[in-house]
């Protein structure tokens, strides 16, 4: 079966990440999108990161009942930092049978030389790369053993939606109800108290 994987903070997950899970399995030749919720990318500031059990839980209200696109939580219980290439390599010896593919914005092509392992990454697993706004197009041309996928361009970010939260904006509408209610009932992404 050959299997998405869509790996991110999901920081939180929001309508963007689902448009693109969305599309990705039924325009492509992929059957199953895997969520896998990161713990801490080591590219990225860990201080904005609420726990993974509840960015996993808010995936998983997300998702609801769609059996095309699933949740994975293997990142939380690997060695932290968590890297790629361990995560890839743990998911294909526990499923052999699974053909994995990279599921990524174009924008993590340009750090793609800084995970670690990235020649044995391309070298072992397709990357499907979803456009991005404001990347430059140079940057879509020849990526080894991966391919463009013409997803809809979403403009829409975990980073903008917690700042948003913060100043007091009513967000609802950029993440699913289920995660609305969630992010609201646990008041997260409030500013701090001081």
């Amino acid at each position: 079966m050959k299997t998405g994987l869509f790996f991110g903070s999901f920081n939180p997950i929001h309508i963007g990440h689902l448009a693109i899970a969305n599309y990705m399995v039924e325009f492509t030749d992929l059957e199953e999108i895997w969520f896998v919720v990161s713990p801490h990318n080591p590219l990225k500031s860990k201080e904005i990161l609420i726990s993974g059990i509840t960015r996993l839980a808010m995936v998983n209200l997300a998702i609801g009942n769609d059996t095309r696109i699933k949740t994975c939580d293997i990142e939380l219980s690997l060695p932290q930092p968590s890297y790629t290439i361990n995560t890839l390599n743990h998911l294909t010896e526990k499923y052999p049978v699974r053909e994995f593919v990279i599921v990524m914005g174009a924008d993590g092509l340009t750090n793609f030389d800084k995970w670690k392992c990235h020649d044995e990454i391309s070298d072992k697993y397709q990357r499907y790369v979803y456009p991005r706004p404001g990347l430059p197009s140079g940057l879509l041309s020849d990526i080894k053993n991966g391919r463009i996928i013409d997803a809809p361009l979403m403009d829409i970010s975990s980073t903008f939606i917690r700042e948003a939260i913060e100043t007091g904006k009513d967000v609802r509408y950029f993440v699913t109800s289920r995660v609305w209610d969630f992010i609201r009932d646990n008041q997260l992404y409030l500013p701090p108290k001081y």
